[in-house]
């Protein structure tokens, strides 16, 4: 709807993953590094972490974009919560193999069966598993076990697993040594610092034709970052409505003010639910790569809480507000006709 008012070839805050709208963050570079020496090593997991929209689909999304050697053959899974006999047919049909009615040693066969004849082409065989924190403990030490399929000293399948900070708190609970021993990379996945979104945003709409119309001020942006935490899908989420926002008013410049009218239109509709994502978003802004919560993440996470509070209350207030101005309107209007 605003693509015809702003002039523009095509939707910039789309949700669903498009490699064409990879943006190469500090950290999305680094995550994306991370994975192309993976595929170099050609061997072991790759384990990429990340909050709930920090962009790790649209690595998968990127990867799978770059991937113009016909010499690996990859597949990608978006797991659930299965048991290590699903993760197999799972795994299987993703690469096009039988696995309807058939054992668990049937599925082994013909996955190892699978794995040598692409090594006997001359290529090799990776697996990218995407919501990996879904995947309980067994089905994780299944993918390990995988790995030890080998052939003249070289793996014949390898693994890329992203998922939330829970995927991490697995791999480092009790049991999981065999499987820690064969990561060779891993990187947790940060929101966007405030230049780096106001950057996001830019890159974005200049990818569909975007000159400056609408111009969108500092504090514009200042206001974005602060709603959204720098979380990508949160950051599109709030563009996109924005947005349409001024397409509907006929603005050709986007403040601070026109912001906040968006969130606390986008607050009232989504309800109590969204304040609790926000909470967690924090907190996973805040998470260092190894060991727990730090003390600083807690602090954020219930000034964000708070911050959500007070715009639902102002989102209230306004709309009180607007209903005693109807009701005000209402009454001047019956006492006219009084008059009459």
């Amino acid at each position: 709807m605003y693509e015809n008012f702003y002039s523009l070839s095509g939707k910039p805050f789309q949700l669903s993953p498009d490699a064409r709208f990879f943006f190469n963050s500090t950290g999305h570079n680094r995550a994306m590094a991370y994975l192309r020496y993976g595929l170099r090593q050609g061997e072991g997991f790759i384990v990429i972490t990340g909050g709930i929209g920090t962009g790790k689909t649209m690595l998968v999304s990127n990867l799978f974009n770059e991937l113009t050697d016909e010499n690996v053959v990859a597949a990608q899974l978006v797991s659930t919560q299965i048991n290590e006999d699903e993760v197999l047919r799972l795994i299987s049909a993703s690469f096009g193999l039988a696995h309807e009615n058939l054992s668990k040693a049937a599925l082994l066969r013909n996955l190892e069966a699978f794995f040598r004849a692409r090594r006997a082409e001359g290529r090799r065989v990776l697996l990218v598993v995407d919501e990996a924190q879904n995947l309980p403990p067994r089905s994780i030490e299944e993918l390990r076990m995988l790995s030890n399929y080998q052939e003249d000293g070289q793996a014949l399948l390898q693994s890329f697993l992203l998922g939330q900070l829970e995927l991490k708190q697995t791999l480092q609970s009790p049991g999981m040594e065999q499987v820690r021993q064969r990561i060779i990379a891993g990187y947790h996945l940060r929101p966007l610092d405030r230049e780096e979104l106001q950057a996001y945003v830019e890159h974005r709409l200049a990818l569909v034709g975007w000159r400056s119309d609408p111009a969108i001020s500092s504090s514009a942006f200042d206001e974005i970052f602060e709603a959204s935490a720098g979380v990508p899908r949160r950051v599109n989420n709030l563009c996109d409505r924005l947005l349409l926002f001024g397409s509907l008013e006929e603005l050709h410049e986007l403040d601070e003010s026109h912001v906040k009218t968006v969130v606390e239109e986008m607050s009232q509709e989504v309800g109590q639910g969204d304040y609790d994502e926000t909470v967690q978003m924090a907190a996973h802004h805040a998470f260092p790569m190894s060991g727990e919560p730090s003390r600083s993440g807690d602090l954020e996470g219930r000034i964000a809480f708070l911050e959500r509070e007070v715009n639902d209350l102002r989102g209230k207030l306004s709309k009180t507000r607007r209903m005693v101005k109807q009701a005000i309107l209402l009454k001047l209007e019956s006492d006219d006709d009084d008059d009459f």
